[in-house]
């Protein structure tokens, strides 16, 4: 299947397009891009940078992928943006390209859906089937786990972490890590309920959801310490892995700094 180029583009002659590329009028390809397979650009997208596009994405007007940081510490180095497969970027999206602070690269996973002014910034981890929707803000080396759903105008803090089928509520102020498998929202954003609409969604038996729930109580309403918790659903046989990972995601967490785990503690 050939390309079809709309002679209004500018399409840098460097870059590399795989079979299929749609792109419209008023986009700007750089040279250091590439798009894979059947992805369609519709206009005014602009993709620069050293940026990897995967296949079968779709960028609606006004996308900016691969733009420099906003990091008044970046120097100008061929930091990159690698983004995986079957996404959609809505109306005005912007992903921008890591820094020297990490290792260099913003990437986004495969199947996300990320709705108009949403917002992924530098050095941001991003995994599968991640749908975030209008005016989400995600500071700089934010990590978000698979399956995660943030609501309307989320702002996540940076270097915070959004464990894996959580979901945020909208306008929440997220500024500390949020554990796996709950729902969380607030300002600002503090752990609810465990999240049974997404896990019964993905195939969650239901001993599983009834070991989440037993141990959200524990945690988070009962107050109890995280050894006991273990030792409580061990006993009853409900210390399943997704159990051990709220307690070792929280375990981290307590050892970072104001609730961010990846966020290390400074010294006085």
């Amino acid at each position: 299947m050939s390309n079809i180029i709309s002679k209004f583009a500018d399409v840098h002659p460097h870059a590399v397009l795989g079979e299929g590329v749609r792109i419209g009028p008023f986009c700007s390809i750089g040279a250091n891009v590439k798009i894979g397979a059947g992805s369609i650009l519709d206009s005014n997208v602009t993709v620069t940078g050293h940026a990897i596009i995967g296949k079968n994405n779709r960028l609606f007007p006004g996308v900016v992928i691969g733009a420099e940081p906003q990091d008044v510490s970046y120097q100008g180095s061929p930091t990159q943006v690698v983004i995986g497969d079957g996404n959609v970027f809505r109306e005005c999206v912007t992903v921008n390209r890591g820094t020297e602070k990490e290792d260099g690269i913003t990437s986004i996973g495969s199947n996300g859906y990320f709705m108009a002014c949403s917002h992924v910034a530098h050095d941001c981890k991003v995994g599968d089937y991640v749908h975030a929707a209008n005016n989400c803000l995600l500071g700089g080396h934010v990590h978000v786990g698979d399956h995660v759903n943030l609501s309307g105008s989320v702002a996540i803090h940076h270097f915070s972490t959004i464990g894996a089928y959580a979901f945020v509520g909208g306008l929440s102020r997220v500024v500390q890590d949020i554990p796996p498998y709950l729902i969380a929202e607030g300002s600002p954003a503090r752990p609810r309920a465990i999240n049974i609409v997404a896990l019964k969604r993905n195939g969650f038996q239901p001993d599983e959801i009834k070991a989440l729930k037993t141990a959200y109580k524990l945690i988070f309403r009962q107050k109890v310490e995280h050894q006991i918790v273990r030792d409580t659903l061990l006993a009853r046989r409900e210390l399943l892995p997704s159990v051990n990972q709220i307690l070792n995601f929280l375990d981290k967490k307590s050892q970072g700094r104001n609730g961010r785990a990846r966020q290390k503690r400074i010294a006085a």
